[in-house]
């Protein structure tokens, strides 16, 4: 029994279950036109919880040197980003789909 909590508590630390799950998502992204013409990025299909889909686009913001916000299980870019983001992503783990 002790046995299986040590090898929970490692797991727990080594955290191989949010990496397998981070890799298994597969994320959409595309650019929307918005008020005066100005495009935005959005990337979809995240499923974590909220804390860390604001680190990851907080992540994503400050690499790209842009504003943006979380909203509705979506990150949404300020500016058109389709040639920086998946790679960005990729390096975090996700999957994307263009």
């Amino acid at each position: 029994m002790a046995d299986e909590d040590d090898l929970e508590d490692l797991l727990e630390e080594l955290d191989t279950q949010g990496d397998l799950e981070t890799a298994e998502q597969v994320l959409s992204l595309r650019i929307e036109k918005r008020r005066y013409d100005k495009p935005v990025t959005i990337i979809e299909g995240f499923d974590l919880p909220q804390s860390e889909l604001k680190s990851t686009a907080s992540a994503l913001k400050s690499a790209l040197g842009t504003g943006g916000t979380v909203d509705e299980g979506r990150i949404e870019l300020q500016g058109d980003h389709r040639d920086r983001v998946p790679d960005l992503l990729r390096e975090r783990g996700f999957e994307i789909r263009e």
